[in-house]
């Protein structure tokens, strides 16, 4: 239910020519473009080891191999969230995105599902289409074959196939969900809970454990190769870093858009107010595997990254330089003071609420009604982004970078319209 972005125009720029500043913002753009690559190759190892992971799953199907293909998902989310605060401000990222992280999705496009989720949408002609169970299919009113399930099946015929964003057929969710599977607790406790034997050939349940083992190995398959591609983007020479490092004005406008966009419209309103308004667990981000704790909090911390020119990579090294922060440190060090107070404040109360869904209740717990002390948690934290929005807006400004958009959300910009 996004609305239209917010147009934040700089009107002035504080004392302190280019000339005279001693944090060259082409230096600040090579941090940013070398904390990408870096974190969009943690991300690509993760799902490496994921990918081993679910070959150990899919040969010897037990609770163990199971859990610990969940596990290795869950570590592979760590590095890929932090890499959030790139989208927006990055048109390359912002096209090959949906490939990975597109969400929510109707999983009756992949699998069976509980008879609770209905079996028709007047959004969606594939809304229980079951691939898995269907070695051919209708799409757009052509016959495919889907005899076998391959990578170039599920990434050029059935993601977003007839044009409708819920059909997302790759990527971290696909892969979540095919783990899981559906989580029919509600804003109760506990997180889906499909058995390893879904993918066990010869104590087969749910019918077609061949076919949903090709199905997860080969969207596994696609996560990995689309990964290499964003990682080689950002390498040397690379289209992504090319473009952000070409023009140091519409660079440093990139980071902020990226900073602003995900703290409010994307993180504070679509993934946070929204659920929260309609306390809906549908509405969280990883929702098979009540993950989304963690995604949140990676993305705050991600925000921060960004900001500060450093990044604590998955092997414990750290990359890091001239930050945006050491810039408008030089123009208007009490603004850097404050933004960076903020930052940290709302990484602290994502911390918060991360703790409180690793002892206490899962965050579609936190957001159910007449929950109130979760639903104040959550709310916290969406504060803390909403708060440190206008000092990204302030940076705008003292560095001159003329005008950027920051996306909007009704949750947040017009939440009657929510319940329209």
């Amino acid at each position: 239910m996004r609305v239209a972005t917010l147009a934040i125009v700089a009107c002035c720029a504080v004392a302190g020519s280019a000339e005279a500043q001693s944090v060259a913002p082409e230096s600040i753009l090579k941090t940013y473009a070398d904390i990408a690559h870096a974190g969009y190759s943690d991300s690509l190892e993760t799902a490496k080891a994921l990918d081993a992971a679910i070959d150990s799953l899919l040969a010897n199907p037990t609770d163990a191999t199971l859990l610990a293909a969940r596990a290795a998902w869950i570590q592979a989310r760590v590095p890929y969230q932090q890499t959030e605060a790139y989208r927006f401000g990055n048109a390359y990222v912002d096209d090959w995105e949906g490939k990975v992280n597109a969400w929510p999705l109707d999983e009756g496009l992949i699998d069976y599902v509980d008879a609770t989720y209905g079996t028709e949408s007047d959004s969606n002609a594939l809304y229980t289409v079951n691939v898995i169970a269907n070695p051919e299919i209708s799409v757009n009113g052509e016959t495919v074959d889907a005899s076998t399930i391959t990578p170039e099946l599920l990434g050029e015929t059935l993601h977003e196939a007839e044009e409708v964003e819920a059909n997302v057929a790759t990527g971290y969710h696909a892969i979540e969900f095919l783990l899981w599977g559906q989580d029919l607790n509600g804003t109760d406790a506990g997180a889906g809970n499909r058995p390893a034997t879904d993918y066990d050939t010869a104590n087969c349940t749910n019918d077609n454990c061949d076919r949903r083992g090709a199905y997860l190995k080969a969207a596994s398959t696609l996560l990995i190769a689309d990964l290499e591609d964003i990682v080689a983007a950002w390498d040397e020479g690379g289209e992504a870093r090319e473009t952000v490092t070409a023009d140091p004005q519409a660079g440093l406008s990139a980071i902020l858009t990226g900073m602003g966009s995900l703290s409010y419209g994307e993180q504070a309103g679509e993934r946070m107010k929204l659920g929260l308004l309609l306390h809906d667990p549908e509405e969280e981000h990883d929702c098979f595997s009540d993950n989304t704790h963690n995604s949140h909090f990676y993305d705050a911390v991600g925000i921060r990254n960004v900001y500060t020119g450093h990044y604590r990579r998955t092997d414990g090294t750290v990359v890091s330089g001239p930050s945006l922060a050491d810039l408008v440190a030089e123009k208007d060090a009490a603004l850097n003071e404050e933004l960076l107070a903020h930052l940290d404040a709302t990484v602290d109360a994502m911390a918060v609420m991360k703790a409180r869904a690793e002892s206490i209740e899962a965050y579609d717990q936190m957001i159910g009604e007449g929950n109130e002390e979760g639903n104040a948690v959550v709310q916290a934290a969406i504060d803390a982004l909403i708060d440190q929005t206008p000092f990204i807006e302030r940076v705008v400004a003292t560095l001159d970078l003329g005008s950027i958009e920051i996306e909007g959300s009704d949750s947040l910009d017009s939440p009657d319209a929510v319940f329209q």
